[in-house]
């Protein structure tokens, strides 16, 4: 199993083809020793055994778990050029050997694949299943959509009737039956998870400049009342249904004006601080 060792160190190059280079380093490498006799000679009897070519199989289907598709490529050749040289040197039998025939770990080997690809397998699922609502809700075809990008205030601001549904069939043929049970499951925990996206991208636009005529007005009652420029609960239901805005988005624009343009006089100061440290007095 060292040549597969020794092989991952070029995945980066791929400059060679795997028997082109074992060649090379068969060619480079310096005289055996008797150690190394010992060892050829046990890899030779491990490639000689009737399970090898399956051990060999599972070793490199576990390699290709998560691998980019050019190192899954690579693997995928390693894995037949091995077929086409090792097959004429399997020789030996099972039982010949007992030792030997245990540490064919086969099996252990592809319950170990199956134990790798499931988380793989559910997350591939997942964000996929994450990356059609959102297509769905922003109303950009899936196959224009980006995994990671945030729609823009335009994409978000549809109306109401174009964000209908955040719970959508998925049409996805070639998805196995218990993945698409999965994607059910899924739907069912996060689905108000996305409606809370579905309300907050439609408010978007909502949350950019105010309209130039309720700013104006906003600014007319500031500048009447700089010196104390703190409305009343009266002043700001009034101030609402004179420029349409909210309670919320009035006091949001009151607190950063008075943060950015004002600054209490002194008297003004020392009249609040009067005000707190004023006596306290109880009735008997």
């Amino acid at each position: 199993m060292e040549e597969i060792y020794g092989l991952h160190q070029t995945f980066g190059g791929f400059s060679a083809s795997p028997s082109e280079m074992m060649t090379t380093q068969s060619a480079e490498a310096p005289a055996p020793t008797a150690e190394e006799d010992i060892s050829a000679a046990m890899k030779a009897k491990i490639a000689s055994h009737p399970r090898y070519p399956r051990l060999l199989e599972a070793y490199i289907d576990c390699q290709k778990v998560g691998a980019p598709p050019e190192i899954a490529s690579f693997l995928d050749e390693i894995r037949r050029e091995n077929d086409v040289s090792k097959r004429s040197l399997v020789s030996g039998r099972i039982g010949a050997d007992p030792e030997l025939d245990e540490e064919m770990y086969c099996d252990v080997l592809v319950k170990y694949k199956s134990d790798l690809a499931r988380p793989f397998d559910e997350a591939t699922t997942f964000l996929n299943n994450i990356e059609v609502q959102l297509s769905n809700l922003v109303r950009v075809p899936p196959e224009a959509v980006v995994p990671c990008r945030i729609p823009t205030e335009e994409a978000a601001g549809s109306s109401e009737e174009e964000f209908s549904g955040v719970e959508m069939e998925i049409q996805e043929p070639h998805q196995r039956g218990e993945d698409r049970d999965l994607k059910d499951k899924l739907l069912r925990k996060y689905s108000g998870y996305l409606s809370s996206l579905k309300q907050e991208f439609s408010k978007k636009k909502k949350k950019g400049k105010l309209p130039n005529e309720a700013r104006q007005m906003l600014l007319d009652w500031w500048n009447l009342h700089y010196k104390w420029p703190y409305p009343t609960e009266a002043d700001k239901i009034a101030l609402a249904e004179s420029t349409g805005l909210d309670q919320k988005q009035i006091n949001n624009w009151f607190i950063n004006q008075r943060k950015r343009h004002w600054k209490p006089s002194e008297n003004m100061q020392f009249a609040i601080m009067d005000s707190l440290n004023a006596p306290f007095y109880v009735d008997d």
